[in-house]
């Protein structure tokens, strides 16, 4: 299935949930906000939150620093 990854499109190959998509894309769950068709996610929700084609998704990654 295709999603949209911060505008890109992006083939999904296993992943069915946000979750398992975090994990495909071997993204650092913890410094992570996604936002999936316009609505903000809490981590979690990320477990129970179904992909389907043509879905929208926004990953930020936050950075600590001074």
């Amino acid at each position: 299935m295709t999603v949209s990854v911060n505008g890109e499109p992006r083939e999904v190959l296993r992943s069915r949930t946000v979750v398992e998509l975090v994990a495909e894309l071997e993204l650092p769950g913890p410094t992570l906000l996604i936002e999936h068709n316009g609505t903000a996610l809490h981590r979690s929700e990320w477990a129970e939150t179904p992909l389907a084609e043509g879905d929208r998704l926004e990953l930020l990654r936050v950075v600590a620093g001074g």
